[in-house]
């Protein structure tokens, strides 16, 4: 929990309605914020919502509303202000004197978050990366805003020790996280180079933030991935091995959930994390069928999936939740194949399994072949590449059968029409 001299932050809830958005969207985006709030340790005194035209660039909202909340912020004794929007530096600046007091906005808490949960070095150098990047250009309205108030929500991380360093040691910095990431990247690299020489299928888990995917990765692979019910309780990829009915052997990522207003720099933080569905065999989307939001939510998702260039993925619409008994919510109409569960009881997940060993052998070829003594070579080249293999060892050879992937079955044809 994050506080301030033993206090937590009494904070003003902004945002402002533009005119092509519903008012009805604009609550639901407030009342997310407020869920971050809560999630990075403040409190919520009320949500201020103001209906524009047009943001103004100098304030964000129009100048009447920046006095109406400074005077709302005396009279309930807030300490800071959240906007529901990143604002520029400008804005930052301008607000930050009119209001004289704290000023925040909705990527802040979002990193704030990012901070406390990240445990990895790679998660602890790409929150870092993307509050400097975020911090280069907002100097001059952070050490206004800070030089009051120190500390609290958005100061978390690197953020404290870094905001009174000017832009070039900024810069510096941030060349030498870039420097470090290229590494973690590499080694990335080389793991994933390793599941495919070993052929081992990755089906990575994505979806909106809180919307079950770690208690479903530990009840699938029996491990003790750290669940709450908050938005980002898990921060950093988990990767376990989970059995198939037949026995195959598969690759489950979980990785950062997705939510609104996620700005670019921070996809691209931690896109070497999200890659890991890029390159997935089969993609998990992940829905709570209890939220009230959920098409939202399903459109955010496929957002930042485009934003990340994934397609060409099965991916399957796991709907969460059903022991909640709703019945009514909207379908992933992206989604090729479909599983109900309920991935707290466990209900659905053997099904689930099954689905998952159907995509991945709808990719694969069945053969039974007979192998002389003198040509041990394809034998090995069913070890190396084939599935649930069986052997049987003759007097003349091996006979083999199983599956093979269609882009290695090539040689296995060749054999046979030799």
């Amino acid at each position: 929990m994050i506080t301030h001299k033993e206090q937590i932050e009494r904070l003003i809830l902004v945002a402002a309605q533009k005119k092509q958005y519903k008012e009805e969207e604009a609550w639901e985006s407030l009342d997310e914020l407020a869920e971050l709030v809560k999630t990075a340790g403040g409190e919520v005194i009320t949500q201020v919502l103001q209906r524009l035209d047009h943001i103004n660039p100098g304030f964000y909202i129009g100048s009447g509303k920046v006095e109406e909340i400074k005077e709302m912020a005396q009279l309930h004794g807030a300490t800071g202000i959240v906007f529901d929007d990143e604002l520029s530096p400008i804005q930052m600046r301008n607000l930050a004197e009119a209001l004289q007091i704290k000023v925040m906005d909705r990527t802040m808490v979002i990193l704030d978050i990012f901070a406390s949960r990240a445990l990895s070095k790679e998660g602890k150098l790409q929150v870092e990366m993307a509050q400097l990047k975020y911090q280069s250009s907002r100097l001059i309205g952070f050490g206004t805003m800070l030089s009051r108030q120190a500390g609290g929500i958005g100061s978390r991380g690197p953020g404290e020790k870094k905001l009174e360093l000017d832009k070039r040691h900024l810069k510096v910095r941030m060349e030498i996280l870039q420097a470090e990431l290229a590494e973690v990247e590499k080694h990335r690299q080389l793991i994933r180079s390793r599941r495919d020489k070993n052929n081992t299928p990755v089906v990575a888990i994505v979806g909106y933030t809180n919307a079950g995917k770690s208690t479903l990765l530990n009840q699938l692979s029996g491990s003790d991935v750290y669940v709450q019910n908050q938005l980002f309780a898990t921060l950093d990829p988990t990767t376990r091995g989970i059995t198939l009915p037949s026995g195959s052997e598969v690759l489950l990522t979980d990785t950062v959930g997705f939510i609104r207003k996620l700005p670019h720099h921070l996809v691209k933080a931690f896109y070497s994390t999200l890659e890991e569905a890029k390159y997935a065999d089969i993609i998990l989307h992940v829905m709570d069928v209890s939220s009230p939001h959920l098409e939202t939510h399903q459109q955010v998702v496929y957002e930042t999936l485009s934003r990340l260039q994934i397609s060409d993925i099965p991916i399957v619409a796991v709907y969460n939740k059903i022991d909640t008994h709703v019945e009514d919510y909207p379908k992933d109409e992206h989604a090729t194949y479909e599983t109900y569960i309920s991935a707290k009881e466990g209900i659905g997940c053997e099904h689930l399994l099954s689905v998952l060993e159907e995509i991945l052998y709808s990719n694969m070829q069945a053969f039974e072949i007979d192998v002389p003594y003198t040509n041990q070579d394809i034998v090995r080249y069913c070890h190396e590449y084939g599935e649930r293999l069986e052997e049987e060892y003759t007097n003349e050879g091996v006979k083999v059968k199983g599956y093979m992937p269609k882009d290695k079955f090539y040689k296995i044809e060749a054999y046979i029409l030799s």
